[in-house]
């Protein structure tokens, strides 16, 4: 059984890989400016005109690259959180995980002078400090003592401070000058603003390091499913491992949001999907979630830049009108 799961978790995974190819193939050829397959190509191996190199390397292949990582980041932050909570609902936007990010960068916006000059290397350790500050809050609201953290308790705490903290963005718009506000609010759209190289540098180093190190407490994360009472029998120590894990979703999910703007429902769908594909099982369950987190904003990005051509769909929209659906199916069998 177990060597016929992991023949179809890796099977799954080949595919997710050779689809996010394909769409990555498809995204370099999109745009206002048509790209043909073989000038693609030509300028991928430096045979290109000028402005062919500036639309490819300067502007879709970062673009694409931020997609995908962006993508990875937010599943597995959600993945994570799922894992922890025990409740198949969580999700770094839904628990305010993403606005607490938010709010972070916009306090910071607001006191520097413009946001073209914001440095990209600070951005994803603020909205971090954010997120964590967010998630403490979050943490010590919903945790009781003797009855752990209860799945509804958290998810019902996560949305009042997500609202809370949404609110206290809002108020803040009202006090920025007009390019600040236009900033402010492609980020709440959740379209993809860092778009160059500076920005994938910026978010490498954390998908690099805390990846591998989430995918290493894969069996942590399938003892601490069976529940806090199991879990400690087997000698896991709860809290502490909870404690960690959530402090890589939240790093994971607060710089994403740095270089992304709120993007929602990819830490929900892309766990969920994952699971039905693969199974409960971290080990495949967290690569899976990546591939296909990946694979969803990667593909929303390239819908969001072709529909209203030379106009955009922000790709936080796009994962919205999948998402928002997907998540009330997810609530009304939940109720059931």
């Amino acid at each position: 059984m177990e060597a016929r799961r992991l023949r179809r978790g890796m099977m799954v995974m080949s595919i997710m890989s050779a689809l996010i190819i394909i769409v990555f193939i498809i995204s370099m050829n999109t745009g206002h400016i048509r790209l043909t397959p073989l000038e693609v190509l030509k300028t991928l191996f430096g045979f290109g005109t000028d402005k062919q190199v500036l639309i490819l390397w300067q502007f879709r292949l970062p673009r694409i690259v931020i997609s995908v990582l962006i993508g990875a980041g937010l599943a597995v932050s959600g993945c994570i959180m799922q894992g922890i909570s025990r409740n198949a609902l969580a999700d770094p936007g839904i628990l305010g995980i993403n606005a607490g990010a938010g709010l972070m960068l916009m306090l910071f916006i607001s006191f520097y002078p413009t946001t073209a000059a914001a440095p990209v290397f600070l951005m994803p350790v603020l909205a971090f400090i954010g997120a964590g500050l967010t998630a403490v809050l979050i943490y010590a609201l919903a945790y009781k003592r003797h009855q752990g953290l209860s799945p509804n308790r958290l998810l019902l705490t996560g949305i009042a401070v997500a609202a809370g903290i949404s609110a206290a963005m809002i108020v803040m718009t009202l006090r920025l000058d007009p390019d600040k506000y236009q900033f402010v609010a492609t980020w709440l759209a959740g379209s993809i603003w860092g778009t160059n190289w500076e920005f994938v540098f910026s978010l490498l180093p954390w998908i690099c390091v805390l990846l591998p190190y989430v995918m290493l407490k894969a069996q942590t994360m399938n003892v601490l499913n069976l529940g806090e009472s199991t879990a400690t029998g087997l000698g896991a120590n709860v809290s502490h491992e909870q404690v960690k894990l959530l402090g890589a979703g939240v790093a994971l999910a607060a710089s994403c949001v740095a270089v992304s703007g709120g993007i929602g429902f990819v830490g929900l769908i892309g766990p969920h999907l994952a699971r039905r594909l693969v199974g409960p099982k971290h080990q495949l369950l967290l690569p899976a979630s990546a591939l296909t987190g990946a694979l969803l904003v990667l593909t929303a990005d390239t819908i969001g830049r072709s529909v209203i051509q030379p106009s955009e769909i922000p790709t936080g929209v796009v994962t919205a009108v999948i998402g928002a659906p997907y998540f009330l199916y997810l609530l009304a069998r939940s109720r059931s």
